[in-house]
C-alpha cells in the first residue's frame, strides 16, 4: 500500500497529464489578452471563491477542479505578501515553459512548475 502524500502526487500527475492541452490554451488566452503576466492554476478539491473556473473536477474528468487566477489577485488576497512579490517575479521568469500551479489538498498548499509541454517534462525525468 503506498503513502497517501505519494498517491496524491500520482493522482496529481495523472490528471495534470489529462488537463495540458486545456491549461496551455487558457494560459495562451490570459497571456494574449493582457489578463496577468503571471498566471496562476490553482488546483483543488474544495469549494473556491478565487480565480475563474477551467476545469471543474469529476470522476471522468479527474478529481481536480482547477481556476485560473494571477499574481495580482494572489497579492490583493494577501496569499503572497506585498514585499515577496519580486521574489516571486524571479522565479516564475525561471520556468517560462512551464504552468505555475498552486495545489490545494489536504496535504497543504503549495506552488509547483509543471512543464507546458511532454518533451520538457520527460527531460526532467519525472514519473511515467
Amino acid at each position: 500500500m503506498l503513502n497517501p502524500s505519494i498517491e496524491k502526487f500520482l493522482q496529481l500527475e495523472d490528471d495534470l497529464r489529462r488537463y495540458r492541452k486545456a491549461l496551455n490554451a487558457a494560459l495562451d488566452i490570459m497571456l494574449e489578452e493582457d489578463v496577468s503576466l503571471y498566471p496562476i492554476f490553482i488546483l483543488h478539491q474544495q469549494e473556491l471563491s478565487m480565480g475563474v473556473p477551467v476545469i471543474e473536477g469529476n470522476g471522468n474528468n479527474g478529481i481536480w477542479s482547477v481556476h485560473a487566477s494571477s499574481l495580482e489577485e494572489f497579492v490583493m488576497k494577501n496569499i503572497i505578501q506585498s514585499d515577496k512579490v519580486l521574489d516571486f517575479q524571479k522565479v516564475y521568469k525561471e520556468h517560462n515553459h512551464h504552468f505555475c500551479l498552486f495545489v490545494l489538498s489536504e496535504l497543504g498548499a503549495q506552488f509547483i512548475f509543471y512543464p507546458r509541454i511532454e518533451e520538457i517534462y520527460q527531460e526532467y525525468g519525472a514519473l511515467n
